[in-house]
């Protein structure tokens, strides 16, 4: 995003994240119960709310994972975490929600090349290439050769010696290519999410051997829920993994177990992927954006609510030039050359940032942000500690398939 006004952008589950470029404000909206905004509290918010505990940090990276954030100052090697803790995918040894930023002590003070967030489980690549996990880890997507969870960041054996240039997380799987443009998956492959042409599990990282046989150098990875993209260095986009909605973008809903070229994008030279819960957004060189999948909610973002099962032009932006594209479970964001931000799907939690709590069918710019640097972005007064919610007064609980006289149970979240 060089030349932006916006230095960073991301999207959660139910949330939403940019940071500013001219004053490294990180700006956050959407969803909070689980403390994902950073504001010191459980309030959702319906239009951009400065994190005020990160003023002056020099942010200018920022993460979303399902309903946690990842905030990273290359400047002063510093990353913070906050919000939803379970499995310890905030990486501080504990699995304590954080309702403001924490600095996560043994990844700061380490040049950090780029930061994933998964459903549970995070992703750290630093400056040399090697990769740092934690979270949740119970179909192997940390990498760690186990299925246990790791509460601190953890490096990644078998990856040392390759270059790690980038990693993405889905829900519980995780792909990365090299500086070789060689790509590795590991995790849940139930869809055949790993590419690997089966259905198994993957404790260890393994390469994609059909991309090395090919010749096929992929210099970039996104992941959706249960869906992987990687992206050539001419600008080819491959998609693999789940497909009932149409997400994989090949004009069918058949699930790809191995990595298999978006046809509907030959002739383009794809530069970004992002993948949502259900959805896939996909921009070309010429500042064109493209989409498919999930809809039910307008996160596609062609006006209509019924799925889209091949990479389509999204011709609302057609008179834009898109530089970033983001997709959160079930709504999606982009960012032009020009410094609009537009949001669009999903909207009940505040999530695109409009002052109306409802889904949009079609990309709608968000004014609140335009103008100078904080117009529209409220400031709520600063939180010098966390603060705890217990989960019963946040979340319904169900029983977790408890046997008699057992009392597990889990969160449930909905919309």
């Amino acid at each position: 995003m060089s030349g932006s006004k916006y230095q960073s952008a991301s999207c959660g589950s139910s949330h939403t994240a940019v940071i500013l470029s001219k004053t490294g404000s990180v700006v956050t909206w959407g969803r909070g119960e689980d403390g994902q905004l950073g504001h010191g509290d459980a309030e959702s918010q319906d239009e951009p709310v400065v994190v005020q505990a990160l003023e002056g940090e020099e942010c200018d990276e920022i993460i979303c994972g399902a309903e946690y954030t990842i905030a990273v100052s290359h400047p002063k090697q510093k990353i913070w975490s906050w919000g939803w803790g379970d499995f310890g995918r905030l990486g501080h040894g504990d699995p304590t929600d954080l309702f403001i930023p924490k600095q996560v002590a043994s990844l700061c003070n380490i040049k950090i090349k780029m930061v994933a967030c998964g459903d549970s489980h995070t992703m750290v690549v630093t400056g040399d290439g090697e990769v740092f996990s934690f979270g949740r880890n119970q179909n192997g997507q940390l990498g760690l050769g186990s299925r246990i969870d790791s509460m601190v960041p953890t490096k990644i054996g078998d990856l040392s010696g390759h270059s790690v240039e980038s990693v993405a997380c889905g829900a519980e799987h995780t792909v990365a290519c090299t500086a070789a443009g060689k790509t590795f998956a590991w995790g849940w492959g139930l869809y055949g999410n790993l590419g690997h042409g089966d259905n198994k599990d993957r404790l260890h990282p393994t390469e994609v051997q059909c991309m090395t046989e090919e010749g096929v150098f992929i210099k970039t990875v996104a992941c959706g829920w249960r869906h992987s993209c990687a992206v050539t260095n001419k600008g080819e986009l491959y998609t693999f993994g789940w497909s009932k909605y149409g997400q994989l973008g090949h004009g069918d809903n058949e699930i790809a177990d191995k990595p298999k070229k978006v046809a509907a994008l030959e002739g383009k030279e794809v530069v970004n992927v992002s993948g949502g819960w259900r959805h896939t957004m996909a921009s070309d060189s010429e500042g064109r954006i493209y989409a498919c999948g999930w809809n039910q909610y307008g996160q596609v973002g062609d006006g209509r609510t019924q799925d889209v099962n091949t990479m389509t032009l999204i011709k609302a932006l057609e008179g834009e030039t898109i530089t970033t594209i983001r997709c959160g479970w079930r709504h999606s964001v982009a960012i032009t050359a020009s410094d609009r931000l537009y949001s669009w799907g999903r909207g009940v939690h505040g999530q695109l940032g409009h002052p109306q709590r409802k889904d949009m069918h079609l990309p709608t710019h968000l004014s609140s942000l335009d103008g100078t640097a904080f117009a529209g972005a409220r400031a709520k007064p600063p939180q010098k500690d966390a603060v705890f919610i217990s989960a019963a007064d946040r979340y319904a609980t169900v029983p977790d398939n408890p046997a008699p006289g057992q009392g597990a149970a889990k969160k449930m979240k909905t919309g």
